[in-house]
């Protein structure tokens, strides 16, 4: 007799183990798939808003970029994935001024650690979204990111040139007058020690 009831008993654990298992499949047939079919859906892949895919300089409506040729991101990458090449111009008011030449980026050495953003003064820098950045060759990891030819430096005008001429002959004029006066003065300060010898 007892035979027979732990047989049933067994039975139905067994059963109702059964239909635990088929309730988790179960559930598991109706919960929407996590699974992406790419490269099938490569057009609008759901990618993560924080994922990070490339730098890029941030260029605005007319072209230009806010870069200021400062060097931090190139200093502060722990790869040396960031070169950067800098040249001097002259501007309007006549002084030089350091712009950007090239802007070259490693893509196959970058680790993402969007050190280099986070320390650009200016924020002209940032990591795109674009999650397609596999390549064939070395070299296409390679990028220029100062794509858009760079815009020269405006001309001065001739009433500036007039000025910046006006403001150096002044500064000329104050330092000869400044060296006169020091040599006045220590001709002054010599003359009475002559005196009392």
């Amino acid at each position: 007799m007892g035979s027979v009831k732990e047989y049933f008993s067994s039975l139905g654990s067994g059963i109702l183990s059964l239909l635990q298992g088929m309730q988790v499949t179960g559930k598991e047939f109706i919960t929407p798939k996590i699974t992406e079919k790419y490269p099938e859906n490569r057009e609008n892949p759901p990618v993560a808003p924080r994922f990070r895919a490339i730098l890029e300089l941030k260029y605005d409506a007319d072209g230009n970029h806010k870069c200021i040729a400062c060097g931090m991101c190139e200093r502060v990458c722990p790869n040396g994935t960031i070169s950067l090449t800098t040249k001097m111009v002259d501007t309007a008011d006549g002084k030089k001024k350091k712009k950007l030449d090239t802007y070259t980026y490693y893509l196959g050495s970058c680790t993402f650690c969007q050190l280099c953003v986070s320390n650009c003064p200016t924020q002209a820098i940032d990591f795109s979204n674009d999650f397609e950045q596999a390549v064939f060759t070395r070299e296409k990891l390679i990028k220029k990111l100062n794509y858009l030819p760079e815009k020269e430096e405006p001309a001065p005008t001739p009433e500036q040139l007039a000025k910046i001429q006006a403001e150096r002959e002044a500064k000329i004029a104050a330092a000869k007058a400044a060296a006169a006066a020091k040599k006045a003065a220590a001709t002054q300060e010599s003359a009475p020690k002559e005196e009392s010898n």
